[in-house]
């Protein structure tokens, strides 16, 4: 079902109920161990959204290798030159060096909840960072993927903007600035990312199926009951399912001063850019 697919013979998901896995043990409790959640999905399909809803409602951390490239990006280090060049052909990084950065930011979220976005996405990415969790003792417990059609994402990129400062999304179709090409934060200007182009971000949708297609197959062998997968065209759509997973599965409590907007809470996680 996931085999390789070519972007012009994508079609819409049909219409049925997503997947939803128990992970209750046999005497029907809640999963007590921490939330250790990956999401798995096509660039623009809506991760940033749905992950800044969850750490905005519960106390969860986020850990984005977008971030941490960003900042060498930012910085202007070697890594970041080369990852810059790398994301402007809408390419990815090497497999090893991506996991040393997430590795190195991994150790202070020992016995915490987390989130982890933008990696991994090929089968080798997957049997690294398996192997790395498993060292020290902190698997995975969450696999989301999320089915956004493709012509739905190819839509949507024309219409995105960036703060490159800080990595806050907005599209002009359904999460617009207050006030049009500045953030809504700082009042700084916005701007597009290189990769934001129908031609380059097909090439990312093809990478995309062509990488990850394999590490789903292998979610589904290794970890068949913590992968779920969750389909709708927006994140309104997926985020009422997802919410139904975690409810079910982990003892997570809300915020207490959660009083914030979807609309605002959509805006608190940038988008990994690899």
């Amino acid at each position: 079902r996931f085999a390789k697919r070519s972007i012009s013979s994508s079609t819409r998901p049909a219409k049925t109920l997503p997947f939803f896995p128990s992970s209750k043990d046999a005497a029907g409790t809640r999963n007590e161990e921490p939330f250790r959640m990956l999401m798995l999905a096509k660039p623009g399909a809506g991760k940033g959204t749905l992950s800044g809803r969850l750490i905005e409602k519960y106390d969860i951390k986020f850990l984005s290798t977008g971030d941490i490239l960003r900042q060498h990006i930012k910085d202007k280090t070697e890594i970041g030159r080369t990852a810059e060049t790398i994301v402007a052909q809408g390419g990815l990084l090497s497999d090893d060096l991506m996991i040393r950065l997430l590795a190195s930011n991994m150790e202070s979220l020992k016995g915490k909840n987390w989130i982890v976005d933008g990696f991994p996405r090929t089968l080798r990415q997957g049997e690294l960072l398996d192997t790395y969790l498993e060292s020290t003792s902190s698997p995975l417990s969450l696999i989301v993927h999320l089915d956004v059609p493709d012509e739905v994402i190819l839509g949507r990129i024309s219409d995105r903007w960036i703060h490159p400062g800080s990595g806050r999304i907005y599209n002009y179709s359904y999460n617009r600035p207050k006030v049009d090409g500045l953030d809504d934060v700082t009042g700084e200007p916005l701007a597009k990312r290189p990769d934001d182009n129908p031609e380059v971000f097909a090439r990312r949708l093809q990478a995309f199926y062509n990488a990850t297609s394999p590490l789903l197959a292998y979610y589904r062998s290794r970890s068949h009951s913590k992968l779920v997968s969750l389909a709708g065209k927006t994140s309104d759509e997926i985020w009422p399912q997802l919410e139904r997973v975690i409810q079910s599965r982990f003892r997570l409590k809300p915020k207490s001063d959660t009083r914030s907007s979807a609309s605002a809470q959509s805006r608190g996680v940038p988008e990994a850019v690899i």
